[in-house]
């Protein structure tokens, strides 16, 4: 049978216009082990992107493994309204310990942008619990992907996925974003004293008092290109959040769980959130899981007799499904001794300085950016002026189609080429990667 075709006869995937398919069939995956996929036709692949980010640990984790079917053969799914299970109050048992300072209440969703949702709902409705139901509008930095769903995508600004549907998304605040490696401000993010936050303290002045919330990506947008900010930046809203009453919702969905060599972004910068979103990784990239957690002070705005109405009154078919939650039990088992993540650190060093060897004399290689394991290349038209390439030669995405021929799975980021593998990355692989991606960037681009 030729599954290729067959797919193609079906389904339609996600973020992909389907008449490119017609040169670059499906790659059908027959299993995974590790940093490593293998096709139906014996091929190998380095999944240096970790499946959309959120494999954390490798492909058939074997403990991730056990522990899922351990809990296939003693409870699959219960409702999570007046019910509940172990392995869920385990995993948030354990989680309150590590996550940042005074969050301590969780909320199940299936998925990040629902919990995307879900936080901002919250937030809207604690303001008009506790006197402030002027407080109805949200705050997010330009460029910043939250999700796909009509709230999350609102909060979004990446064109790419909002400017169709611009007319059906709510009014949201947009704060311009720390753009690094084109600083009006002429500084650089290593040393700057975060000047750029003054667009913040503008939006607050002026439509403070209406806002209800505001949502951010700690130190790294991702979908924006992999964007790197410092950890200032962040203090600076967490302080405006504190001056106007406005809650700071943390999206850690991509962030999370060590992917920028802390467990959470947000310990970088020595503040918490009020609300804080995970997903991704928190079941190793094993099942659909998201959750939000917030602070006792916002859960308690909720709690009072039913007949009053100051219920949360949300729900997901799956909340706290006990084979999601036996993953993300499974996953803090291997990380909770804190050596996975001193491993990664050690090899994200060596990473970020061999591509910087590799790719920094290139004539169209702008800016190397790091944060973690995470390494971004933003290749350019002219190297001084920064001028980008011409979009419409979609120059990642003929990049991408050479690396998968020889084994790299590197989806790009419009012109912006990144890695972001698992946690258990090591330098063999990161050798390989890095020597086909620079192969395949000068047969695109001649150094």
């Amino acid at each position: 049978m030729n599954w290729a075709e067959k797919d193609l006869e079906y389904i339609w995937h996600p973020c992909s216009q389907m008449k490119d398919y017609e040169e670059l069939k499906p790659i059908v995956i027959d299993h995974g082990e590790g940093v490593y996929l293998y096709d139906t036709e014996g091929n190998r692949y380095v999944d240096v992107i970790s499946s959309w980010w959120c494999n954390l640990l490798g492909h058939c984790n074997t403990h991730i493994s056990e522990a899922l079917k351990k809990q296939t053969e003693q409870l699959e799914h219960v409702i999570f309204a007046n019910f509940t299970h172990k392995q869920a109050i385990r995993l948030c048992e354990r989680l309150s310990k590590i996550l940042p300072e005074g969050l301590c209440k969780f909320n199940f969703t299936d998925n990040g942008s629902s919990a995307i949702e879900a936080a901002m709902k919250v937030s809207f409705q604690y303001h008009e619990q506790t006197g402030n139901p002027q407080k109805t509008r949200f705050m997010a930095l330009t460029e910043a992907y939250h999700g796909e769903t009509i709230g999350a995508l609102s909060v979004g600004d990446c064109d790419l996925y909002t400017k169709l549907y611009k007319p059906i998304l709510m009014d949201v605040i947009k704060i311009e974003a720390p753009d690094c490696y084109r600083c009006p401000y002429g500084k650089c993010r290593e040393n700057c004293n975060c000047e750029c936050a003054e667009k913040a303290v503008q939006a607050f002045t002026q439509y403070g008092n209406e806002t209800c919330a505001l949502l951010v990506e700690p130190l790294l947008q991702g979908s924006a290109g992999m964007k790197i900010y410092p950890p200032l930046y962040l203090k600076r809203l967490r302080q405006l959040c504190d001056q106007y009453n406005v809650h700071l919702i943390a999206d850690e969905i991509a962030t999370g769980y060590g992917r920028t060599g802390k467990m959470f972004a947000f310990e970088h910068a020595g503040v918490s959130p009020d609300i804080m979103c995970l997903s991704k990784g928190l079941t190793g990239g094993y099942m659909p899981m998201a959750l939000f957690v917030t602070t006792q002070k916002i859960y308690d705005a909720f709690y009072d007799d039913y007949s009053t109405g100051k219920a949360f009154m949300h729900s997901h078919t799956y909340s706290g499904n006990p084979l999601a939650c036996s993953c993300a039990n499974a996953v803090l088992d291997l990380m909770e001794d804190g050596k996975i993540l001193q491993r990664a650190q050690e090899n994200a060093i060596y990473f970020n300085n061999i591509i910087k060897e590799k790719f920094l004399s290139h004539p169209n290689v702008g800016e190397i950016r790091s944060i973690g394991l995470i390494n971004a290349i933003e290749l350019v038209k002219n190297k001084d002026t920064k001028e980008p390439l011409d979009s419409s030669l979609r120059t990642g995405y003929q990049i991408y189609k050479k690396a998968l021929k020889k084994g790299v799975i590197l989806r790009p980021l419009s012109d912006i080429i990144y890695f972001n593998p698992p946690l258990i990355f090591e330098r063999k692989d990161m050798d390989f990667v890095t020597d086909i991606a620079l192969e395949c960037l000068n047969e695109i681009l001649p150094n």
